[in-house]
């Protein structure tokens, strides 16, 4: 049975032609006595759908959530053991999570009950993918923390060159960091946190999952990401 062809079967049943130009005359004239009416109605329309869109997106981070805030302890700031987790989406070349980076220090300072995992997505390009590389190989001698700083902190010309003179001065084994940052284990890191982030919908970086209970895309002032996190607190 067609429910679509049946609900039109019946507005011609209970409405004649004459009977439908009347309606049509009476909404044109309700828009002239008040325009509001259609921008209102559009803008409700736009608030139902932007409602079911973050149902569906926390739906999603919940089903995911075991993935979500699983990380490798080198990615995982704050404290380990801290009652909220928070879930960071970032790309190394993102300004915005650049400009996020000094917010975030705060934040985890502040709040000791936070345990935050990072998880970075070259989404900008070869050279997002070329940093995000580096970040994971440095992390395999230690120094994922140094390098990711590094990294967001310098306005240097991206590219291997670069990244070799930042593994020497950081006293990495150059030779191994670079078989790393194309093997197969730094690579799966990144295919696993991409996925992830397309499973809950990220469409830019930064993002922040506050626990399950809120979806944060874009740079936060500290008052926003606190607001968030009490959100998440209370479950």
């Amino acid at each position: 049975m067609s429910f679509v062809g049946t609900s039109h079967a019946a507005d011609e049943a209970v409405f004649n032609e004459k009977q439908r130009a009347a309606i049509v005359q009476i909404v044109r004239e309700a828009l002239k006595t008040d325009p509001s009416i259609l921008s209102d109605a559009i803008q409700s329309i736009r608030q139902q759908a932007s409602s079911q869109q973050e149902a569906h997106v926390k739906a999603a981070v919940r089903a995911n959530w075991q993935a979500l805030s699983t990380a490798p302890s080198y990615a995982v700031r704050g404290n380990p053991q801290g009652q909220v987790t928070v879930v960071e989406f970032l790309d190394p070349r993102c300004t915005y999570c650049r400009h996020m980076a000094p917010v975030v220090d705060q934040f985890l300072a502040k709040h000791t009950d936070v345990r935050l995992v990072e998880k970075v997505i070259p989404v900008l390009g070869d050279a997002s993918l070329l940093d995000a590389q580096a970040i994971y190989a440095a992390a395999f001698q230690g120094q994922y923390d140094a390098m990711r700083r590094r990294l967001m902190e310098e306005t240097a010309k991206p590219g291997m060159a670069h990244l070799r003179d930042v593994a020497k001065s950081l006293k990495l084994d150059v030779a191994r960091f670079e078989k790393d940052m194309k093997g197969p284990a730094v690579m799966a890191l990144l295919a696993a946190n991409l996925g992830q982030a397309q499973s809950v919908g990220v469409q830019g970086t930064p993002t922040f999952l506050f626990g399950q209970a809120a979806v944060a895309p874009g740079a936060l002032g500290m008052e926003q990401m606190e607001q968030f996190l009490e959100a998440a607190r209370k479950g």
